[in-house]
């Protein structure tokens, strides 16, 4: 056996040419400097969280590394209060708004698919209108108020709770599913109802993990609408607190009945805390997704 693979010929290797070489030297070193510039803003505000405060008021430079390691500033920042409100406000919008938004998202983008819906085109361009137009802040402002959602949690979930660009992927994806399927469903005597969550939901999982991420992201980084429909600081969600602290972290921290002397100490740390604090979640949470992010986008894209 082994006499036998002496014999065999080794395939021949493509040679590169010297210019193919310089593109890939170039083209690494190209990769690299991005990389530099994507991840080192993170490592800035990593590292100067554990920093103490003199040497971030005397050197505002690069920071490579911490000094002077310190982890004071994340001591400060959970003694605020709204800190930790903050963080069950936005757990709370994340657990209710999040199945609802699923669930439209779902709906709208199976019937825009459905190729027996009656005047199609007409709920299409409906659909499609309220994506380029909208009444406007106030319109909006007054809209919720008038429905007796100022002041509470609702008015950060139900004005947004379908957005028509994930409809829409959400309706290419269904489009990719076999049309044997539910018509056997059908002839199985299945409703809309089954059809939508024994067949398609199980079909789309990939596109639905996606838009859950897109969903939860957009209401994780969400501090607009807060800011206008909230009137008590307990109910602001975490990147309200985190903007109070970031524009006034001294007057913020003063307020919360913290030390004069410890808040001077961490004045400039606590807002590299603060961003970590409300930053790692999502990126905890975004690797176990990113494997859906290409299959769950491009289902349907393509058709043959």
């Amino acid at each position: 056996m082994s006499t036998v693979a002496k014999h065999i010929p080794e395939t021949n290797k493509i040679k590169k040419t010297t210019g193919s070489k310089i593109f890939d030297v170039c083209n690494i070193i190209f990769m690299i400097l991005l990389c530099f510039v994507t991840l080192y803003p993170m490592w800035y505000v990593l590292c100067a969280s554990f920093t103490e405060n003199s040497y971030l008021v005397a050197h505002p430079g690069a920071i490579l590394w911490p000094h002077g390691f310190t982890a004071g500033s994340y001591g400060l920042a959970f003694s605020h209060p709204l800190l930790l409100s903050g963080y069950k406000n936005i757990l709370i919008v994340l657990l209710v708004s999040l199945p609802i938004n699923i669930i439209l998202t779902l709906f709208c983008g199976y019937v825009t698919a459905s190729k027996n819906l009656m005047f199609k085109p007409v709920i299409q361009f409906l659909v499609m209108f309220t994506m380029f137009f909208s009444g406007g802040m106030i319109p909006a402002y007054l809209n919720v108020r008038d429905l007796g959602l100022y002041n509470s949690l609702w008015a950060l979930i139900l004005p947004g709770a379908m957005s028509v660009y994930n409809s829409i992927i959400c309706r290419t994806a269904i489009q990719g599913v076999p049309e044997s399927l539910t018509e056997s469903a059908y002839l199985d005597g299945a409703n809309d109802i089954i059809v939508v969550f024994r067949i398609i939901l199980p079909l789309i999982m990939p596109t639905i993990a996606v838009l859950l991420l897109y969903y939860g992201v957009g209401h994780w980084n969400a501090w607009f609408n807060a800011s206008l429909y909230l009137a008590d600081n307990e109910k602001l969600p975490i990147q309200n607190v985190m903007r109070s602290i970031l524009i006034a972290n001294s007057n913020v921290l003063n307020s919360a009945g913290s030390d004069n002397d410890m808040v001077n100490q961490y004045a400039e740390a606590i807002k590299y805390s603060t961003i970590i604090l409300t930053t790692v979640p999502v990126l905890c949470i975004y690797p176990f997704l990113q494997k859906y992010f290409v299959k769950g986008v491009m289902v349907g894209a393509v058709k043959g």
